[in-house]
């Protein structure tokens, strides 16, 4: 996939463990977690609003755009 959450690099700078977001946040740390790890394959903007209150960031600190192989061969089918 080409988007990465960058959420444990946040929560380095901001020297915050996953637990204390959670209970800031109103998320469970299950869901957390899978955005940590990067296997989300969504999110909800409600959610993604709550993270950048408490993390006192921007949407682009959390997600950034890596291209893969694979976005070159959809883009190449596509023309």
């Amino acid at each position: 996939m080409a988007i990465r959450v960058t959420l444990d690099r946040i929560l380095l700078e901001r020297r915050m463990s996953l637990t204390d977001l959670s209970e800031k946040v109103g998320v469970t740390l299950a869901n957390l977690s899978i955005l940590k790890t990067g296997k989300a394959k969504a999110i909800r903007f409600s959610t993604l609003n709550a993270l950048c209150r408490v993390l006192d960031c921007q949407p682009g600190e959390l997600l950034s755009f890596e291209p893969s192989d694979t976005d070159a061969l959809e883009e190449a089918d596509a023309d």
